[in-house]
């Protein structure tokens, strides 16, 4: 695995855990925050052996978003080309979010204390979420003066529905963990951080427990339904398991089920 300056990365069986690792500076993210997220995430997305991967953080806190200090030179006036050179960056920036969305294996972020700003667009592109009961969260771009561009304004309408999301992304108030769970952002509160991984661990292992090659199907017709449509997504899906079915872990499935036996899977 590539050296990292953001991150540690530690994978146990079929499991890898990216830890946010700039406790320091409250795992802000800065330009290599964003850059190494995509590289990592584009190695876990070719690992034919890593079937879940869990986000987590050190310190006092999960992140509290965008790196301000690093930030300041794109907020100051700008000639007309230096906006274009904005734009693009932001547009790269972009890509390291949409990097945890587009790689195969599903994503759980495992939140604790404070998820602000870009911690919200980056939780939003995972596959699953839970959070300690002390996790406070906030589209904290909108008080700033700032449009949220590194897609929570995309994602989070489809994962807690227009009605909550319009009143946090135009208020940008704190949420509570509570809260989170009762829209629908997380689906699980965890006492403390220790009870959280723990939490997380199930939850990955159930992942890597099931057929690899269908759970990767799965996560793909869901972001293709979501994007392109209900009657489209019925199409793609019926083309994906003509050309998936019958598989070789769908034949251990049933053989395991007749023999009263866990399966094995081998991702063929």
């Amino acid at each position: 695995m590539m050296e990292s300056t953001q991150f540690k990365v530690e994978i146990e069986a079929h499991v890898a855990w990216l830890t946010l690792n700039r406790p320091e500076k409250r795992n802000t993210m800065g330009t290599d925050f964003f850059k190494e997220l995509s590289e990592h995430f584009e190695k876990f997305d070719q690992n034919a052996d890593l079937r879940a991967v869990v986000i987590k953080a050190e310190g006092k806190s999960f992140t509290a978003g965008t790196d301000l200090e690093e930030a300041g030179s794109l907020l100051s006036g700008q000639a007309a080309d230096q906006r274009e050179a904005t734009r693009r960056k932001i547009l790269k920036l972009q890509e390291g979010i949409t990097s945890i969305e587009r790689c195969s294996k599903p994503v759980i972020a495992a939140i604790h204390s404070h998820c602000i700003g870009g911690g919200i667009d980056l939780i939003s592109a995972c596959d699953i979420r839970i959070a300690t009961k002390d996790a406070v969260f906030s589209i904290r771009e909108t008080p700033m003066g700032i449009i949220a561009d590194l897609g929570t304004l995309q994602r989070l309408p489809y994962i807690i529905g227009h009605g909550w999301f319009r009143e946090l992304a135009l208020t940008g108030r704190n949420f509570t963990a509570e809260e989170a769970l009762q829209m629908g952002l997380i689906t699980r509160i965890c006492e403390n951080r220790d009870t959280l991984y723990a939490e997380a661990q199930k939850l990955a292992d159930r992942v890597a427990d099931c057929p690899p090659l269908t759970v990767q199907g799965t996560k793909e017709v869901i972001l293709y339904s979501r994007d392109n449509g209900i009657d489209a997504g019925l199409h793609y899906v019926a083309q994906k398991n003509a050309a998936a079915l019958p598989s070789a872990d769908v034949v251990e499935a049933v053989t395991a089920f007749m023999e009263k036996r866990k399966p094995v899977f081998k991702g063929k």
